[in-house]
């Protein structure tokens, strides 16, 4: 496809066109020019849009899609679109489908269903069989096929030799291996953050210290083993410090966090919401502090919207036994740019495409077109008429964002939405 994007400021810090207004061809899905002016002899496609940006393309690490299994939840297709319409060009898939995507067919499965889409989807597979946290699935075989990392999702590694042979055989085929920061054994009914509204609430709580003590044990492993381990969605001040250590011991550890805990803390459970029960949980004030900071000084990699569809049925329930989770896509940008600003939304957006070993493609004259679309300074205020997945359950429905998504140019394919 070819296409003239007109009056595009370029948010790419590798590009020499940073934060400069210009006019991108496109052709073939290739850049063959940027300039401050360039003329349509040929008529081709046209694209000029209200304070467009461009930047290199978004990477969400953690997107969950009901299909197989769950298809009232997301299917694939409407996942692959509704991640391209909120700007993302990437997304990691995770493997809490129904089989699980623990073996080599799986992971052929969800990539031939995800063919011929502008978002480009990036099988997640299970590191243990089933996700049942007893054996190490096939990970050699699934990382030959596509796989990009192995996790349980939401799911702690709870025996630590597994971790440990986990960490030592990728090693030799360049494996990222994921953990869940959570010891379940120090809260194992708890469902919010324990904390005082936990206590006034009534609803049983989930230390930070859960949180810290799995992390603290992962590293000790991680530095006996080496290899890559990749933290998803930390939530408390406690692992931000836990990790700025290890990262200054020089261990390949990376982490990201979940957008729902940079917005709201545990003051929204007043109204029990099961929106808000969210895994990990909203924490306090003190700790979104610490993972802002930890993000503008390099500790947190990037951040995921951490998407979850949810059927009704499984939401909208007593609090004790909702599901937890909440979708994001949609709402991804706009918070993430409300509390970071652009450029540092741009790269905790884009960051963690190195750890997963995804091509990254500067906005440059000869590159690859792989590119996010956005409004930076438009307010709005999300709601049910946003909502793009086939599931319902957000927990940032009714707040006010900056930053609306217009789409991506991805795999010679335009989405605008």
């Amino acid at each position: 496809m070819n296409i003239l994007l007109k009056s595009a400021t370029i948010v790419d810090a590798t590009s020499k066109n940073h934060l400069k207004k210009r006019d991108i061809l496109i052709e073939k899905g290739i850049i063959k020019k940027i300039a401050a002016s360039i003329p349509n002899p040929e008529n081709i496609k046209e694209l000029q849009l209200d304070n467009l940006h461009v930047s290199q393309g978004w990477f969400d690490s953690s997107v969950c899609l009901g299909e197989p299994g769950y298809e009232e939840r997301e299917t694939i297709k409407n996942g692959l679109d509704t991640a391209a319409k909120s700007g993302f060009t990437h997304i990691a898939v995770n493997s809490n489908t129904f089989p699980v995507t623990d073996s080599k067919s799986h992971v052929e499965f969800l990539k031939s269903k995800a063919n011929k889409h502008a978002t480009s989807l990036l099988p997640t597979a299970a590191l243990t069989t089933k996700c049942k946290g007893v054996d190490l699935a096939e990970l050699y075989d699934m990382k030959q096929e596509g796989a990009y990392s192995f996790y349980d999702y939401k799911q702690p590694i709870k025996n630590p030799n597994l971790l440990k042979l986990a960490l030592q055989y990728t090693q030799s085929f360049n494996g990222l291996v994921q953990s869940f920061p959570l010891e379940s054994q120090i809260a194992p009914k708890g469902i919010v953050n324990e904390e005082e509204n936990s206590t006034r609430l009534g609803l049983k709580g989930i230390p930070a210290l859960a949180e810290a003590l799995q992390i603290a044990r992962d590293l000790y492993i991680l530095e006996y083993t080496g290899g890559k381990l990749h933290i998803p969605t930390i939530s408390t001040s406690a692992s931000v410090k836990l990790i700025k250590e290890a990262k200054k011991k020089g261990l390949q550890i990376t982490c990201s966090v979940a957008i729902n805990n940079l917005m709201l803390t545990d003051d929204a459970l007043e109204s029990f919401d099961t929106n808000y029960k969210l895994m990990p949980p909203l924490r306090t004030q003190k700790d979104v502090n610490a993972l802002l900071k930890g993000i503008k000084d390099g500790t947190i990699d990037g951040v995921t919207s951490d998407h979850d569809p949810i059927d009704i049925e499984n939401k909208k329930t007593e609090f004790d036994h909702a599901m937890y989770g909440s979708i994001g896509l949609e709402s991804a940008f706009g918070a993430l740019n409300k509390v970071i600003g652009t450029e540092a939304a741009i790269v905790a957006l884009t960051n963690l495409k190195s750890t997963f070993d995804i091509s990254e493609s500067s906005i440059t004259e000869g590159n690859k077109a792989c590119l996010s679309l956005f409004n930076p300074s438009k307010e709005w205020t999300f709601n049910t008429q946003n909502i793009l997945s086939t599931s319902q359950n957000a927990a940032l429905l009714g707040q006010k964002l900056k930053g609306k998504v217009y789409g991506v140019f991805n795999n010679k394919r335009l989405v605008v939405n």
